[in-house]
């Protein structure tokens, strides 16, 4: 490398390194809360970067911080792509694969309902319910880099991820407790497990606290749900396909949508080799663990708390409706 290229590469990148630093240390201080005390990772990224706020408004951090929330997020978006395998969706049969399909149309479309009953716009309605449907605050960071922002989206996304995540953690406490008393069987409280809690990692925790086969089922019902996001972003892309975006003009298809696509292509058919797909996975989990600090740290607290019952209420109802449609599906016998 020439001492003109170097030059330029480091005045390029050199100012974004404080604020990845600030983020990186966010980053892993939530995951050594989360690694030994069972925390939910994205919510303590979220709220411990909030603590550091006052930094947002010191332009050392500002590029790097934005770099993280956005560059970093759509990467670990496309490597989210490696959770996925043919076998696994094979392995749930036609009529559970249609049911997991039915409960995320039907979730998202009630997120547009609770829209008009709470006065709440388009954009909130689509980001809260793709993330009850799909899969948490993932889904919510990918349905926030494809549709128009405005004022309010960078909030209305801290918001979304904050309580679905919250409520994440309480259905992994308590949705276990509930299956349990219904006397449901295994494939029955794995499916309900997968199919109704929103973050992959209350998941697995909430299944594998039952027992090893309904984690194993709710894993995979999990996994179909992460399945569905290209899908998703690609149809709000091409919804959206005649209307203008303040920051790049008319919507179009996102490289990190593709990306995200073909990688689900190449693992469905078993092209990715297991020593690629595990360090994917992990990287894809550290970089949304980033970027989800770095938002943090550009979130005022004093925002959030202006937003109102309106939208806790809507990602409750969206959630209930959720939990209510699956177990609807269990006791008619299309599903588990």
């Amino acid at each position: 490398m020439s001492a003109l290229s170097f030059q330029t590469a480091k005045d390029r990148y050199w100012p974004l390194f404080p604020g990845i630093l600030l983020a990186l240390t966010v980053a892993a201080a939530a995951r050594f809360v989360a690694d030994h005390y069972g925390a939910p990772v994205m919510l303590f990224a979220l709220l411990i970067g909030m603590a550091f706020n006052f930094l947002a408004v010191d332009t050392r951090f500002k590029s790097g911080l934005e770099f993280c929330s956005k560059s970093l997020l759509r990467v670990g978006i496309v490597l989210l792509g490696a959770r996925i395998t043919a076998a696994d969706i094979a392995s749930l049969g036609l009529s559970t694969f249609v049911t997991v399909v039915g409960l995320v149309a039907a979730t998202i479309g009630v997120g547009f309902i609770c829209g008009r009953l709470f006065n709440k716009g388009w954009r909130f309605s689509l980001l809260t319910g793709g993330s009850v449907a799909i899969c948490g605050a993932s889904a919510a960071l990918a349905i926030a880099s494809v549709i128009p922002h405005n004022e309010k989206t960078e909030r209305n996304l801290l918001f979304t991820v904050v309580s679905v995540t919250t409520l994440s953690t309480i259905a992994m406490i308590v949705y276990p407790i509930l299956f349990s008393l219904l006397g449901l069987s295994s494939s029955q409280s794995g499916f309900l497990v997968g199919a109704t809690i929103h973050d992959v990692a209350q998941v697995v925790g909430a299944g594998y606290s039952i027992s090893t086969d309904v984690g194993d089922v709710a894993t995979i019902i999990k996994l179909l749900r992460v399945t569905l996001l290209p899908v998703v972003l690609v149809a709000i892309v091409f919804a959206l396909a005649g209307q203008k975006r303040a920051d790049s003009g008319k919507v179009r298809l996102p490289l990190f949508v593709i990306g995200f696509a073909i990688l689900t292509i190449i693992n469905s058919f078993g092209l990715l080799p297991g020593f690629v797909a595990k360090p994917a996975v992990d990287l894809s989990g550290w970089l949304l663990v980033i970027a989800i600090s770095a938002l943090g740290v550009r979130t005022n607290m004093k925002d959030m708390l202006q937003l109102g019952w309106r939208h806790v209420a809507m990602v409750v109802t969206e959630t209930l409706f959720l939990l209510g449609l699956a177990l609807a599906a269990v006791q008619v016998g299309i599903a588990g």
